[in-house]
């Protein structure tokens, strides 16, 4: 196994899916209370009976004490990046610095138009590149709004952005995770973001290596370290404890060995369970532990506790 990548200690969470008739807040004290590091929700405000995921990521944070909340991924075309900066930026004020931001450029297109949204640059590999290029600007007016310039103005092709002065600003240099999976969306994650978001459905270990390669190769061109860059691996399985039915789909102990490998073989450093919620006591009681204790004994060094 090759050694992990440079964020040291592992971080574990769940990605919450914002179904509207489940109890969603308790999955989030129930995640603060196990000790758990992450709580994600997903974006998805174009789905029937689901809940806005900027106001569920509000209300967790209300209702947890030391849980760290992020979109994950926010829909960055139902989701004008300027108000976003501001809505993440007061919730991390509020919050006391318990917030992340996961950004995505947009993938349910009919949905995203059913909702009022545009496609950008229409559809085809046009689209999916000026999508991109929308990332990008989303990016740059995101650091901008969270900045102590004055006088701001943006130009993009995408987005047009004009303040006398910025903020608020956040308390904490937020993290910006890109949720990407093509080449090209490695590329610009390496160029530009502080971390790559992968669902393990689109993502298998078989394709992560070359991802891993790739945003190492795109963040060393931009004159940045490699190690500076987290990465968020969303485990879309079930904990099974009859038997194994393949990746992420197994007992426990099939669990903790896989991830096991994904952190010292591939070098993820963030986990977020996408489960069955009613698996995730089993998760963060039994698995993650584990996994913590043999990765600490195969890196040679001693348990991280959380902080």
């Amino acid at each position: 196994m090759t050694p992990s990548g440079g964020h040291g200690r592992l971080r574990f969470g769940v990605s919450l899916a914002p179904d509207a008739s489940v109890p969603l807040l308790r999955t989030a004290q129930e995640a603060d209370r196990f000790g758990l590091d992450l709580l994600g929700v997903r974006d998805q405000p174009y789905r029937r009976d689901t809940a806005d995921a900027l106001t569920l990521v509000a209300a967790a944070l209300a209702a947890t004490s030391r849980i760290r909340v992020l979109p994950a991924v926010a829909c960055l075309p139902l989701r004008p990046p300027a108000v976003l900066a501001k809505a993440i930026a007061t919730m991390d004020r509020l919050s006391g610095g318990r917030v992340e931001l996961g950004l995505g450029a947009g993938t349910a297109w009919d949905g995203v138009e059913a909702y009022g949204g545009t496609r950008p640059g229409g559809a085809g590999n046009g689209g999916a590149a000026a999508a991109r290029r929308a990332l990008e600007e989303a990016v740059q007016i995101i650091r901008l709004h969270w900045s102590d310039q004055n006088g701001l103005r943006f130009q993009g092709e995408h987005y047009r952005f004009t303040a006398l002065q910025a903020g608020p600003a956040p308390v904490h240099q937020i993290g910006i995770w890109l949720g990407v999976t093509g080449p090209h969306g490695l590329d610009l994650a390496g160029r530009v973001a502080d971390g790559w978001i992968a669902p393990s459905s689109l993502v298998p270990p078989k394709r992560l290596a070359e991802g891993q390669r790739r945003l190492d190769d795109a963040a060393a061109r931009a004159g940045r370290g490699p190690a500076e860059l987290r990465r968020v691996y969303v485990l879309e399985g079930t904990l099974d404890g009859r038997e194994t039915r393949g990746f992420l789909h197994g007992p426990p102990r099939q669990w903790i060995y896989e991830l096991t490998e994904l952190a010292i073989g591939h070098r993820v450093d963030t986990f977020l369970f996408g489960g069955p919620p009613e698996q995730l006591t089993e998760f963060a009681l039994e698995v993650v532990p584990a996994v913590r204790e043999q990765v600490a004994r195969e890196r040679g060094g001693t348990v991280a506790v959380r902080g």
